[in-house]
């Protein structure tokens, strides 16, 4: 931690941080004894904490929320100096916070069979968590995508092949996968080292960042769309074409 005792302000009781960061007090005493936040700074008798310890916090919940093992995480916690300011921690959650926010909606599979007005058969709950819209959750009910969800119920009462529906999803991962790791390297390469020579400050690197996901998104939907559109037409030319010969 960078500051010293005497410079620090807006010191934070045990109970205020659990109240910042939504952990129980329990689970904050664990994973700083796992070394995964740094001891409280001692005022007499009593434990303080600064905004870092809420940093190092958040990001150990976004790494749970990612699916990483307590193993995982301390492997990846270990890698940030323990002198970083909460602004470069914060840095790190942004590059793995989701890139689009999603607040699914918790239905039973009564209350999906009401939506699709009619009882679902498990290849059409399949082809729906297939495509996304659907999330099946360990008590048997399901993180819904509200917003995908008519489509899908839709899809699957045209009688959309599952078989299809994973051909796609593949296709999807395989190229997602591959731009990533094109982007991540060009981000890391390029645009990274651009904005720390202008002089821009871990804070001004997170909101970068943040303002980078919803206009990356944006860009890649429109490419996509202009590449069907232009597969399209050339089919259209070609099925033309080969009628007037």
């Amino acid at each position: 931690m960078q500051e010293s005792v005497d410079s620090l302000s807006g010191l934070m009781t045990l109970d205020e941080l659990c109240e910042r960061v939504g952990m129980s007090v329990r689970n904050v005493r664990f994973y700083t004894t796992r070394g995964l936040v740094p001891s409280p700074i001692r005022r007499g008798r009593s434990g303080y904490y600064t905004n870092d310890h809420a940093a190092r916090l958040e990001l150990v919940s976004e790494l749970q929320a990612h699916g990483f093992t307590l193993a995982a995480i301390e492997r990846y916690v270990a890698s940030i100096p323990d002198e970083a300011p909460a602004g470069k921690i914060s840095l790190h959650r942004a590059l793995l916070a989701p890139w689009m926010a999603e607040h699914p909606e918790r239905m039973t599979l009564a209350q999906l069979n009401e939506r699709a007005s009619r009882e679902l058969t498990e290849e059409e709950l399949q082809t729906l968590a297939v495509l996304g819209a659907i999330t099946p959750g360990p008590d048997g009910a399901y993180d819904v995508a509200v917003a995908h969800l008519d489509a899908g119920l839709r899809l699957v009462r045209f009688g959309y092949p599952h078989e299809s529906a994973e051909a796609a999803k593949d296709l999807y991962d395989e190229h997602a996968h591959a731009m990533a790791s094109d982007m991540l390297d060009l981000f890391r390469k390029k645009i990274w080292p651009a904005l720390r020579q202008s002089g821009a400050s871990d804070e001004d690197l997170t909101e970068a960042v943040e303002l980078l996901k919803p206009l990356s998104i944006a860009a890649l939907v429109s490419s996509y769309e202009r590449a069907v559109n232009e597969n399209m037409r050339e089919e259209i030319a070609r099925r033309a074409g080969d009628e007037g010969t």
